[in-house]
């Protein structure tokens, strides 16, 4: 016998021998009263093939008689039909039964659906109806990749960043792509234009410094409002700001010692200090050993005393950053070649910022006329910022006293 179908015989086993004992007490009673208890058991055994699962009735029939045979061996009365139930005829209920599901119809209904395959090949009509979304990169060596799923990228070039001069910077394309617009970046923006950067200048300011997009913005706030403190006013402020975009970045301790680096170092008031970072606020932004370098070159190798170098650097700050090298060249032609001494130097400071091939061209030119004379003390006097600074068209009429075109001529022999 399977498994399954033991329980159910044990079962109808023992409803079995309840039946049979039932029957022994009920024999010295009416007719009547026989009838109406001997259907108690059918009834019972009814509703139990109600809930019992269809398998297991089936099996009841098979099984019934054998429980009922070895029930009365057991109790010593005879398998006779005299020793059974009473004559009730009972109608046979046939085993439920599962519906069969037509097996055939489901394989014609899926033999009508051909199956699809990637190879398969489709026309031109279909191909157009065709959506498909961009997939994004898992990596990329651009932001242009990202541009297409980013909201945030999108509203930035719209601003007017350049996002090939953003990813060129050090962990910049990774920051942007975790900023939200609307949640980082929206009160940056705002923050940025009540400083005073104004619209035209976000893009290019952005593309500057993007790591600004990621401060705290009280912190933002704190660093502004200390530059307040230091009587700077809102539009020297926004100039500061536009001028020099990562000046915002440094904290304000790092921003109150480079104050005080400037004033102790070249011997400056507050007031000087002030106007030395206005007109040059990269100078609070900048590493400070070129700036010491600088400054032991102007000292130590060209021999300037500590006024005239205090002097120099607060008429022209770019000196404090410019290249030793240049500096070096510019110096020597002009002390060693042009003769001009130091004090006349300390007076034109501005000459160290022009080119040294305009400062060469001119006076050789003026060396050819017989002009080339440096000292106010002489007549003709000519000054080192008429020399550099005006245009050629004026230097040739004004100060050489001949035309543009032999000046051209000049450059073609030298």
């Amino acid at each position: 016998m399977a498994l399954w179908a033991r329980p159910a015989a044990r079962c109808c086993c023992w409803l079995q021998r309840a039946r049979l004992a039932a029957l022994q007490r009920l024999r010295s009673s009416s007719e009547a009263v026989q009838a109406r208890q001997g259907a108690a058991p059918l009834a019972l055994l009814a509703s139990r093939r109600g809930f019992l699962p269809w398998g297991w009735q089936a099996h009841r029939y098979v099984s019934v008689e054998n429980c009922s045979q070895a029930a009365s061996a057991r109790d010593g009365s005879s398998s006779s039909p005299e020793g059974h139930l009473l004559p009730v005829k009972q109608e046979q209920v046939k085993p439920e039964t599962v519906p069969d599901l037509n097996t055939e119809i489901l394989c014609e209904d899926w033999d009508d659906v051909p199956p699809s395959s990637a190879l398969e090949e489709i026309s031109e009509e279909e191909a157009v109806q065709i959506l498909a979304d961009p997939i994004l990169p898992l990596q990329s060596s651009t932001l242009r990749d990202y541009v297409d799923h980013s909201e945030t990228l999108t509203k930035l070039v719209q601003l007017g960043v350049d996002l090939s001069q953003v990813e060129k910077r050090q962990k910049a394309g990774q920051l942007l792509l975790t900023l939200d617009f609307e949640k980082d970046i929206k009160k940056i923006l705002l923050f940025l234009k009540d400083v005073g950067v104004e619209d035209n200048q976000l893009g290019l300011f952005l593309t500057k410094n993007p790591y600004i997009l990621g401060e705290d913005l009280e912190a933002l706030e704190t660093r502004v409002a200390y530059l307040k403190s230091k009587k700077f006013g809102n539009a020297e402020i926004a100039q500061m700001v536009s001028r020099a975009p990562y000046l915002l970045l440094f904290s304000v301790e790092r921003l109150d010692n480079r104050l005080g680096f400037f004033k102790n170092e070249l011997g400056l008031s507050v007031k000087k200090t002030k106007d030395l970072v206005i007109r040059l606020p990269r100078l609070l932004t900048g590493k400070l050993e070129p700036v010491k370098e600088n400054l032991q070159v102007c000292q130590i190798e060209f021999g300037f005393q500590r006024n005239e170098i205090q002097q120099i650097a607060y008429k022209t700050p770019k000196i404090l950053t410019a290249s030793r090298k240049r500096l070096r060249q510019t110096f020597d032609y002009l002390h060693n070649i042009m003769g001009i001494p130091h004090h006349m130097l300390t007076r034109f400071p501005q000459v160290f910022n022009a080119k040294l091939l305009r400062i060469k061209e001119r006076h050789k030119f003026l060396t050819f006329l017989g002009r080339a004379q440096y000292d106010p003390a002489k007549p003709s006097y000519i000054s080192l910022d008429q020399l550099v600074s005006l245009p050629d068209e004026v230097f040739c009429s004004e100060i050489a006293k001949a035309s543009i075109q032999d000046f051209e001529k000049f450059l073609k022999t030298i």
